[in-house]
């Protein structure tokens, strides 16, 4: 027994679950705004187990074509793989039963989300080849991020009817692309090494944390766009003016010159964004229904 508790500490290391905080507030604001409050609670479960299969299945399938290079980045080389604490064999069957969890829920929702399931599958394990040859991976990795609200909405309404969805899908998708590129300073050197593409890689770090304050200007005007659109009052808008607070912060925590506090920047403030909106945004659907 104790052996099985570690090997299952070990692969939801390996595939960092606690990250799922990042993603899954916005699979529930998607489905909350598709319901205009709370979905069904059928819709709610397999949402939550769509979104582990898909996050598992690509953070697996990225650890095992990446692993030589975690290998040879003293960064990474500690990971699961590269370390030996986790077997190739086992990674690949675990990426199996991921993917199968993920088109099991997908079934299970509605036929529109199971037919679409192949383009999400192959959107979030894609992003895995992405650095080979473009600097625009963070785009990649932002639009596989970006797949979980509207996918949200179709579970929850069987159909594609609103500029809404389109809107939060947008925001994450410029809002994660922003932080992949200040997380990726980190690689600059080992990057340009290894022939990884990157915008750090290819603009230096200083341009590069230019662009990626750019990216996070686009989020937040998509960001008030998407609150003009909903009108949803008060505590959708402290939820814009608190994401937009924690965004310039962030961009504070790290310099070109120190990039010491970059797990501040990287973890923690990202973490609160996706949570602010869901709590805000979603409770102000609620409200909206009671007043």
């Amino acid at each position: 027994m104790k052996a099985f508790w570690e090997k299952l500490t070990t692969t939801l290391r390996m595939i960092k679950f606690e990250h799922t905080l990042f993603a899954l507030p916005f699979a529930f604001l998607g489905a909350v705004l598709a319901a205009d409050g709370l979905p069904a609670w059928r819709q709610i479960v397999w949402i939550t187990v769509a979104m582990f299969g898909a996050r598992s299945a690509a953070m697996t399938f990225n650890r095992i074509i990446d692993r030589k290079y975690d290998a040879e980045n003293p960064r990474t080389a500690g990971r699961e793989l590269p370390s030996g604490k986790l077997s190739v064999g086992f990674a690949w069957a675990f990426f199996g039963a991921a993917v199968a969890l993920f088109e099991l829920a997908a079934y299970s929702l509605n036929w529109l989300t199971f037919a679409l399931s192949p383009v999400a599958l192959l959107s979030v394990l894609g992003y895995s080849y992405a650095k080979r040859f473009t600097s625009l991976a963070h785009l990649i990795l932002g639009w596989s991020l970006a797949i979980s609200p509207t996918a949200a909405w179709i579970a929850v309404r069987g159909e594609f009817d609103s500029e809404v969805p389109i809107l939060l899908s947008v925001l994450v998708m410029m809002w994660t692309a922003g932080f992949d590129v200040l997380y990726a300073c980190q690689d600059y050197e080992f990057d340009k090494k290894a022939g990884l593409r990157s915008i750090p890689a290819r603009f230096g770090i200083r341009n590069s944390l230019w662009i990626a304050r750019i990216f996070h200007f686009q989020a937040f005007v998509v960001l008030v766009l998407l609150y003009a659109i909903t009108g949803l009052g008060w505590l959708a808008l402290a939820g814009v003016v608190a994401v937009g607070a924690l965004m310039i912060y962030q961009h504070t925590l790290v310099k070109a010159n120190d990039l010491s506090r970059m797990n501040a920047a990287f973890f923690t403030t990202n973490a609160f964004v996706s949570v602010i909106l869901f709590v805000t945004f979603g409770g102000a659907v609620f409200l909206a229904k009671t007043s």
